[in-house]
């Protein structure tokens, strides 16, 4: 990892940089689809939520001289543990940043005596999907399929990945 970058517990005063980030991740998703709506007209609002049910005891932040560069969260629900979000600024990508908060919210769920930890990458997303396997993450446990409805407007769907000897759309 980059040594002026600093892994903390998410404090109050981050509010405003983890709502900036949680933009940097919508944007990504509105580019991977190719679909301006997602995330509504504030997206930046949306951390608020995620904070309200993950709790700021489980969010780490990285900082960078002062500036909030990325974050991550382990959210426990009914018996499920999961990674989620994690969001690292593009100018930082690829340089450990990533890797330092997930190796951090993993070692927090072994703490909680969590036994199974979740992530669930977009299928789209190949460059997570290819992030979570090199930290570990090669168990497939359930895949949600959809069938999409929708046959008068165009969708974003592009030949995608081959699961089961079955292609599928991403």
């Amino acid at each position: 990892m980059d040594p002026l970058v600093s892994i903390r517990p998410y404090d109050p005063r981050d509010l405003d940089g983890c709502r900036g980030l949680w933009v940097e991740l919508t944007e990504w998703h509105r580019s991977i689809f190719e679909t301006p709506s997602i995330g509504g007209d504030d997206p930046g609002r949306q951390f608020d939520a995620h904070l309200a049910r993950v709790g700021p005891e489980r969010i780490w932040v990285a900082e960078e001289n002062g500036e909030l560069v990325g974050f991550a969260g382990l959210v426990l629900e009914h018996g499920e543990a999961e990674l989620e979000p994690i969001v690292v600024s593009e100018r930082l990508r690829s340089r450990g940043v990533g890797r330092t908060l997930a190796e951090t919210v993993i070692e927090h769920a072994r703490e909680h005596g969590v036994r199974q930890l979740q992530v669930r990458p977009v299928g789209r997303n190949a460059e997570a999907i290819r992030f979570f396997h090199r930290l570990g993450f090669d168990v497939l446990d359930q895949l949600v399929l959809m069938l999409d409805l929708v046959t008068d407007e165009p969708r974003p769907w592009r030949d995608g990945e081959l699961v089961a000897a079955r292609r599928f759309r991403v």
